[in-house]
């Protein structure tokens, strides 16, 4: 599990990277975060996260990418720099729609 403590250069990405979030809240939630960084987020942004959770926490944040934050270009390349080839299907979401 990923925690991102709440120092002021974390707290200058989340407000950033999650503009409709208080930046505390969204520290509280880092994979979400973590997507959000992966596709909106800078390569400042990236490397303030990278020194805290390294690689693995940018995969983890892959395993369990909420679903309706990437879009298809980040999705190909952040699984194309973790070695996840071919690339999975982006993740959907699940209205609880039976079939």
């Amino acid at each position: 599990m990923i925690l991102l403590p709440a120092t002021p250069e974390l707290l200058r990405v989340a407000r950033r990277v999650v503009w409709f979030k208080e930046p505390a809240e969204a520290l509280a939630d880092p994979l979400h975060l973590l997507a959000h960084a992966m596709t909106y987020g800078s390569i400042e942004d990236i490397v303030t996260l990278h020194a805290v959770v390294g690689k693995e926490g940018f995969r983890e944040a892959l395993q369990h990418a909420p679903p309706g934050i990437f879009d298809a270009r980040s999705w190909a390349y952040w699984n194309l720099v973790h070695g996840r080839q071919p690339t999975p299907p982006l993740p959907v979401r699940d209205f609880g729609v039976c079939s």
